[in-house]
């Protein structure tokens, strides 16, 4: 195993979340690869036993289940996928502890749910426990809770963990992000379809150019593509989480990337780190729930660093209570950021693009005049 280098404290990583995506653990079989899963261990042992704190984020246990019932064909249907997920994640687990035990490292299963986060106690209770686990020299391995989160196993939300390893980065404060699937990292096209494709080895700014090259997964055991691992590196870096993907069947690539070794892409964080509230608030990308808001809002928003305003409000999407988190969106459906509406979306309905002087007329009651202050918003 090669050593990792120390170059300066500055450079150091010192806690790490890593998400292993299902190409990798079942490498095109129905069932988990022992071969790449031993490797991959002995790199995270080697981390945690060099002082680097891990947290692993693992997908799988659809896979691992298929195995079990050899034949069966309904892999599309979303119950059939819930059962699978129930069969799989104790024998995804069981390989893990069998592993991680060559090493005499503990490991803890964590399944999450998007609703975990979105609750402030909830949040802050998944937080104490990844630290008390991380602080005994636990290994947490968190999964998807596929049998009751249906998002998750229709594609809508976290998108095979991705979007999912960059809210547990955020939560616990991570100094890096480790996206691991079947692919070297970012192309600018295709390489599978282009012969010409050629790998971006840093991204510092993620734009629409950047998100006009994601595309959906072809494993239908996975459901994650470029798109979702480009969001999950989207949240991150704009929590001050750098994040890079990469190929996690290259050899020692843990290593490699730890040593700052050219490997994969690495998307810089663009901010610097969040304050505890304002990360909780991110959250809110979990949800199904939206804000639409015209050209004039977004520019007041970003550029005049101003509130949202009802006059700016174009369309609402979703159910929500007043001080719900929400996503504020373009009209392109690119997300801007998240935010803690003053106002349901019942209320919403019925004062989008006026003017607020003119809430009180319409509700006659008021919240204020922000749809969402300026201090209750994270842009991304």
């Amino acid at each position: 195993m090669t050593i990792i280098s120390n170059k300066s404290d500055t450079n150091k990583y010192s806690r790490i979340v890593i998400k292993a995506g299902t190409s990798l653990l079942t490498n095109g079989l129905q069932g988990l690869d022992v071969n790449f899963m031993n490797k991959f261990v002995d790199q995270i042992s080697y981390l945690h036993q060099n002082g680097i704190e891990v947290v692993l984020i693992s997908s799988g246990a659809v896979g691992a289940g298929r195995i079990k019932l050899r034949g069966s064909s309904n892999i599309k249907h979303l119950s059939f996928r819930q059962m699978l997920a129930s069969i799989g994640q104790p024998h995804l687990m069981y390989a893990y502890e069998e592993l991680f035990n060559k090493k005499n490292i503990i490991v803890a299963q964590a399944l999450l749910s998007k609703n975990d986060f979105s609750n402030r106690l909830g949040y802050l209770n998944i937080r104490n426990t990844l630290f008390s686990l991380i602080n005994n020299k636990v290994i947490p391995i968190i999964n998807e809770n596929d049998v009751v989160s249906v998002d998750e196993l229709q594609g809508q939300n976290f998108g095979d963990n991705d979007n999912l390893s960059a809210m547990v980065a955020n939560l616990i404060d991570a100094d890096l992000l480790i996206i691991l699937s079947d692919i070297k990292g970012m192309f600018t096209k295709d390489p599978n379809l282009y012969n010409d494709a050629e790998l971006i080895r840093e991204v510092n700014n993620i734009d629409e150019k950047i998100y006009s090259m994601g595309g959906a997964s072809s494993n239908d055991f996975a459901r994650g593509g470029m798109a979702t691992k480009i969001e999950a590196a989207k949240l991150a870096t704009s929590t001050g989480i750098s994040t890079i993907i990469a190929n996690g069947l290259e050899d020692e690539v843990l290593i490699k990337l730890l040593n700052h070794q050219p490997v994969g892409t690495m998307f810089k964080a663009s901010n610097n780190k969040l304050e505890s509230r304002k990360r909780w608030m991110l959250s809110g990308l979990l949800s199904n729930t939206s804000i639409v808001i015209d050209d004039g809002a977004i520019n007041a928003i970003i550029k005049n660093t101003g509130s949202l305003l009802p006059a700016g409000v174009v369309e609402i999407n979703g159910e929500f209570d007043r001080g719900a988190i929400i996503s504020i969106v373009s009209n392109k459906s690119k997300r801007i950021g998240v935010g803690i509406t003053n106002y349901s979306s019942q209320d919403l309905e019925k004062i989008k693009g006026i003017r607020s002087d003119k809430i009180f007329d319409i509700l006659e009651y008021r919240y204020g005049d922000e749809v969402v202050h300026r201090n209750n918003m994270v842009l991304l």
